[in-house]
Order: structure tokens, then sequence, then C-alpha cells
């Protein structure tokens, strides 16, 4: 595995190192001779999975800025290696490194469909809208194999239980046979998050998630066959990718995307510091400035935490961008309706039905 002061990009990889967590009691130092030469390219990272026990898989939010109470997460870590993941730093509860390791050694859930068709069949169980891929995307290139998300899927359409989905993969449109009848029934939405239109800069910071153009043409398949569709412009980061908001907002709304929002750039834990090194290794030139003008947004620190502050920021940059971002949606018509979930059609299905048929062999 890269060691913490190696600073050579890996091929496929967010992050630029593997710096410990902040529970560790350690930090390794590599030798000098440790790094590759200036000729030389740092050799592949595999990708390691671990399945885990789960007990629970509903995870409870009371956050006033987030605009779910429930979400489902079927894997800790995320191969798509977006470097600016603000769900980096809880790799640092499993002993491993927010850094490389958040991207290369992910946990599954196999357990999860199960665990959540018991927790929906408790008797006090009060149903409200999930958010699925909340923390990392339900649709990372794991899922092609492991098919977890769609298990998960399967039980809350047999459930009737209404959710929303947040994606970078095309991946989804191997699951419109389920999320198309769901949507009919008021019970689904998807988000993609796109961050950039630009081929190169998505390649260096977010490696493994679907290219741009991808993503733009999976928003217009879904929207096409009857989900209602929605973009998050997220995150925006102040010289490096905020001056792409109005085009981003115009290709989803072509692509037939009806709602949108955006999110300033987040930095809390171990993040700022796998962020800061990535820019000063991929964008030297940018790298003062951009972090100079996040100050400026968030009261001279690089990241407020506070509820209502860490997804915007304030003073005079983060108010203009959001006035971009309110005359863009009123231009294309974005927000102007948004069909809510129901919860109202939710019902456990009977023993011997079709819930039976996804725990046979």
């Amino acid at each position: 595995m890269k060691a913490p002061g190696d600073r050579t990009p890996r091929k496929g990889r967010g992050a630029v190192s593997n710096p410990a967590g902040r529970f560790e009691r350690f930090r390794v130092v590599p030798e000098e001779d440790d790094a590759p030469g200036p000729d030389e390219e740092a050799p592949r990272l595999p990708t390691v999975v671990t399945p885990e026990a789960t007990r629970s898989i509903l995870a409870r939010n009371d956050s006033p800025d987030v605009p779910f109470d429930v979400s489902i997460n079927p894997y800790k870590g995320c191969e798509h290696g977006c470097v600016y993941c603000f769900a980096r730093p809880t790799h640092a509860y499993l002993g491993l490194s927010p850094g490389i390791d958040f991207e290369t050694r992910i946990v599954s859930k196999p357990e999860a469909p199960e665990v959540l068709a018991r927790e929906l069949g408790k008797a006090g169980y009060r149903c409200t809208a999930l958010a699925l891929g909340a923390n990392t995307d339900p649709y990372q290139p794991v899922e092609r194999d492991l098919g977890i998300t769609r298990r998960i899927l399967e039980v809350l359409s047999d459930h009737r239980h209404p959710v929303s989905v947040v994606t970078k993969s095309s991946l989804i449109l191997r699951d419109l046979d389920l999320l198309v009848p769901m949507a009919e029934q008021g019970l689904a939405h998807v988000f993609f998050s796109v961050t950039t239109l630009e081929n190169d800069l998505a390649r260096r910071m977010e490696p493994r998630a679907s290219a741009p153009a991808r993503r733009i043409e999976a928003m217009r398949a879904v929207a096409a066959a009857g989900i209602p569709v929605g973009v998050l412009a997220s995150p925006m980061i102040p010289a490096l990718n905020d001056a792409e908001l109005e085009r981003i907002l115009e290709a989803a709304a072509g692509a037939g995307a009806r709602f949108a929002n955006y999110i300033l750039i987040r930095l809390p834990g171990e993040v700022r510091e796998i962020f800061s090194e990535w820019l000063h290794v991929h964008e030297p030139t940018r790298a003062g400035h951009v972090l100079s003008l996040l100050r400026q947004m968030h009261g001279g620190r690089l990241y407020d935490p506070a509820h209502g502050e860490r997804m915007r920021g304030h003073g005079p940059l983060a108010d203009l961008l959001e006035r971009r971002f309110r005359i863009a949606c009123r231009r294309l018509g974005l927000n102007e309706t948004r069909p809510a979930l129901d919860t109202t059609r939710f019902g456990v299905p009977p023993r011997g039905g079709a819930q039976g048929s996804l725990f046979s062999p």
C-alpha cells in the first residue's frame, strides 16, 4: 500500500497519499528511496472488498440541513475515488486511511437486503422516504459484481417503499426494470451528481466515476423512462469548477432533469489534507487561490462545520454562487415542481409472496 509521504499520483486513484486516520497513534514516514523515480510509474493498486456482517442498515439523520431522515449505504468506502468526498473520514473508524484506503479497501454489506426486510417488517416501523447513496455511491464499480444495491431496491419495491437514489454512475440503467414501476407509483426519484463537464478534470478528480457525458446520457435515459430526475452540481469548488455551474445545469435540463441543487465543497476532518495535497500536485498554479477563496467563504477557515454554513458558506462569494444558481434554475425551469415521494403505499408483503423469492437460492 502506498506510503503516506509518497505524493506520486496513482493511475485510476483520486487521493495522492494514504495519511493515517485521526485515531491512529503512529504515522509512517517513508524513506526517499521508497518513492518511484521521475521516469517510473507508480504501480497500480488493486481494490480489495471485504464483506461485513450487518446488524442494522438504516442510518438515522437529524441534521437540519440534510433533506432526508433515513439513509442506506450498501458499502463503506468508494472506488470512484472522488478526492473531495466528505465521507472519507469515516474510514478512520475502521482503522484505515481516509486517503487511498478509502477507495481501494471497500467494505460491502451483503446481508443488507435481508436486514432491511426485517427492519421494514417491525411493528413500530414508520415509513419515510429513504436516501440510497447518501455517503458512498450505491453504484460504484463493485456493485456490478455484487448486486447489493439491486437487491435492496427489490426489497423496497416489494414493500412499496419510497426511495431517492443519488449516483455518479451509468450502472443505474441496469435497474430501470425496478425503478420505472416504482416511479409510476410515486416511489422513486433519481439524482445524478455532476461535478464537471471537463473530461480531464473529472478523470483526475473522480477517476472511476462514469465520465461526465455518460452521466448526462444516463440522466437522459432515466428521464425518458418516466423517472423524476434531478441534478446535484456538486461540489462547487471556487476557481476550479464553479465557472461550470450554469453549463452543468443547462446540460442536465436538456437531458430531462426537473430539479437541481448544488453544494459547496465540504472538507471535514482528513479531507482538508487530502484535497489540499491533490490541489498542489494536480493544480499547482491554482492551489493557493482555490484555498484562499474557500477561506473567504468560511470565515478564514477551509471548512465551517456549522449547519447551514457547511454546504453553502457565507460572504460575498458564497452569495454570488447562490444567486447564479437561482437565476440559472429560473431560466431553465428547474425546481418549479418536485413530486413528493408517496409514503402511503408502504406495506409488508405477505409471507410466501414476491419477497420470499429474493432469498431463495
